[in-house]
């Protein structure tokens, strides 16, 4: 168990970094603590949470755009949001069925990890729809990044940057992200007993239509359950009863086809999203992988009976796989199976010992891992910021 230091503003994390630097003592940065286990074991004896730095900063509905501090609840956000019509169009990942942890998603651990959902498949991911941040460096200083508009940027673009780094670059204290009107309802078609290499087809083939499908998941049968290949399209409810007939007639797909009410569809969708009801025991190790659509199924067979469970989302280009627990987590494997198919793989849920021993995310080449320690020790040269999270120090 490590010290927590939990400063209520900026000024107290930047007092709190300066010291880390002083005494070249790493420290851990958490924002909800619903995330610990993603990435490496820390090996800090101190954390620095933001869960004190919250609140909503600025809603512009007419703007369609949102601000907020590090440690606000991602559900607050989405909350204030709705009721203005309007949402993160992204669908923020929510962790905590994964790894079975409590506590509440922050704004700062989503721009972190970059946490986004099926809906990444129609309109990007959480880093597409930042804009802006403030973050505390390294050394200490507080730096702004971005705005209110998009714009194009010289130099670092330190609002991407920031989305997905881990908290190795700087500590999230505000984020400001463009919003998406809610949509009036939703529908969701099914196609029931579809083999893996069939159903991703189907899912690309939707995918190319112009019915603007917002969610494209493949779940393999189990448990007894068929095979169901799922479709979500959301807009007013006079467009969806034309567009969920035209896309069933433009897919011909065999098998059984049913169409979801609005809440029903909600409803596996947040299942996609978190991934967990999908994945089998908890007990088992867990990789993402991230592949051209079309490959998907390839990783799979090239796996075999080394998978517990696997679904796909994203049309396809994100695998969900979970194995055996093993003192590599199945990491050889899956690397080949993902570099044959030109994708990466990262182990997103092992224990302690095994997250030590693996790369947990995908090892860069010797270029790529010159310059991603360059801009890292641009922003923390003495490298207090979640050392040793992302790749070993």
């Amino acid at each position: 168990m490590t010290d927590v230091i939990a400063p209520l503003d900026e000024l107290g994390v930047e007092t709190t970094i300066l010291e880390a630097v002083a005494d070249n003592a790493p420290i851990a940065i958490q924002g909800g603590g619903t995330r610990v286990g993603l990435g490496r074991p820390s090996q800090a004896a101190k954390t620095l949470s933001t869960k004190r730095l919250t609140g909503i900063i600025l809603l512009e509905p007419s703007e369609l755009v949102v601000s907020a501090r590090a440690g606000t609840p991602v559900a607050e956000v989405e909350a204030a949001l709705a009721e203005k019509g309007q949402r993160l169009a992204f669908e923020p990942f929510d962790a905590r069925p994964l790894y079975g942890t409590t506590g509440e998603p922050t704004i700062g651990g989503l721009v972190a990890t970059n946490a986004s959902g099926p809906r990444r498949v129609l309109v990007g991911a959480a880093r597409d729809a930042l804009i802006g941040v403030r973050m505390i460096t390294g050394r200490g200083e507080t730096i702004r990044s971005g705005g209110r508009v998009m714009k194009n940027v010289t130099g670092y673009d330190i609002v991407k940057l920031a989305a997905g780094s881990h908290g190795t670059i700087g500590v999230l204290t505000e984020a400001t992200f463009k919003t998406l009107p809610l949509a009036e309802t939703e529908t969701t078609l099914v196609v029931e007993g579809l083999a893996d290499e069939v159903g991703v087809a189907a899912l690309c083939a939707a995918m190319g239509t112009p019915f603007e499908v917002t969610g494209a998941a493949h779940l393999p049968g189990r448990d007894g359950q068929p095979a169901r290949t799922c479709l979500r399209l959301e807009n007013f409810e006079s467009h969806l009863r034309y567009r969920a007939g035209a896309l069933a007639k433009t897919l011909q797909a065999p098998g059984a086809v049913t169409l979801l009410d609005a809440e029903a569809s909600r409803a596996l969708w947040r299942d996609i999203r978190d991934a967990a009801p999908f994945l089998g025991d908890t007990g088992n190790v867990v990789w993402r992988v991230s592949v051209a659509p079309s490959r998907g199924p390839d990783v799979v067979a090239a796996l075999g009976d080394r998978l517990a469970a696997h679904f796909y989302d994203w049309s396809g280009g994100l695998i969900w796989i979970a194995m055996a627990p093993s003192d590599d987590a199945g990491a050889a494997p899956v690397r080949a199976a993902a570099a044959e198919a030109r994708g990466h793989a990262t182990l997103v849920r092992a224990d302690d010992a095994t997250r030590a021993a693996v790369d947990v995310f995908q090892p860069e080449s010797l270029a790529l891992a010159r310059l991603s320690r360059a801009v890292t020790e641009t922003f923390d040269p003495v490298g207090v910021l979640n050392a040793g999270r992302m790749h070993a120090s």
